[in-house]
């Protein structure tokens, strides 16, 4: 399976998705002008890995910020890591965030009372 690799800007995340060497993040700030045609081949791509997952996944996010569009497309992509951990097990997201920003700490736990994945929590 080929990497999906995006690099960030200022308005988008960088994300790296490799199947092989087992890196599945998220990182920078979110507030894509258009969040379906950025996120929507990430989902795509999440999708043909779940078919052939690894048997363990860690999926980090180091975000610094996300906007109200770019929330919704996070659970999305959630959602789709935690049809994975049903089907293979073993996803665990990694959510990062700095020591001063309790707000991205409470994200990261509202996405955890949504979704059936465990959630480590790394701050930094």
């Amino acid at each position: 399976m080929e990497v999906f690799s995006k690099k960030g800007t200022d308005d988008t995340p960088s994300v790296t998705l490799d199947k092989d060497n087992g890196v599945f993040e998220f990182s920078g700030r979110s507030l894509p002008e258009d969040v379906q045609d950025f996120y929507g081949p990430v989902l795509e791509w999440i999708e043909e890995y779940g078919k052939q997952a690894n048997d363990h996944t860690d999926v980090i996010f180091k975000l610094e910020y996300f906007n109200t569009a770019s929330s919704k497309m996070l659970l999305d992509v959630l959602l789709k890591f935690e049809e994975i951990n049903d089907n293979v097990g073993n996803v665990v997201v990694k959510w990062h965030y700095h020591e001063d920003e309790e707000d991205m700490k409470e994200a990261g736990e509202e996405y955890q009372d949504i979704v059936s994945v465990p959630f480590e929590y790394v701050v930094y």
